[in-house]
């Protein structure tokens, strides 16, 4: 496989992934809460990034920045998962009551007060209402987003002779 369909690859994956969290907000009745939302920015961002990697395929160097601006994306998406993962196994009554909807809060909350806010999370995060083959949703999105981060950066910092175009 080149470089390009790798990263195109990449991008797949990650419309794929974003058209089955639309899916399951609109048709099985799935309301994301914060920390969701969240993922799916950083999985879009992913995607932008690998598109990118795949339009642009560079000759020279430029894939050492393709491959590091994947890896931010993928970084963070696998560091709100985590949270949200977390805030999912902890006892019942330790989180903090569901607070204002986010449209709300983005309208009268400084964007990095907003961040750590939906970062803690809150009583709609810690629900588990999807599981496949016993795990919750964001901890497939754990698993992807790790499995998308190691097809970047082998994509596009392997060896010029191993990187055909």
């Amino acid at each position: 496989m080149t470089r390009r369909n790798l990263n195109l690859a990449g991008f797949l994956a990650c419309a794929a992934l974003l058209a089955y969290a639309l899916y399951s907000q609109f048709r099985l009745g799935l309301e994301p809460c914060p920390l969701c939302i969240f993922q799916r920015i950083g999985l879009a961002l992913t995607g932008v990034f690998f598109l990118l990697a795949a339009a642009h395929n560079p000759s020279g160097n430029g894939h050492y920045a393709y491959a590091a601006l994947i890896g931010i994306g993928a970084l963070a998406t696998i560091g709100v998962a985590a949270r949200h993962v977390y805030v999912q196994h902890l006892p019942p009554g330790t989180l903090p009551s569901c607070g204002a909807p986010l449209a709300i809060l983005l309208k009268f909350t400084p964007v990095f007060a907003l961040i750590k806010k939906v970062l803690t999370g809150s009583g709609e995060c810690g629900e588990v209402n999807w599981r496949f083959l016993g795990l919750a949703m964001p901890a497939w999105v754990l698993l992807c987003a790790m499995a998308l981060g190691v097809l970047g950066l082998y994509a596009n910092l392997r060896r010029a002779g191993s990187a055909a175009r």
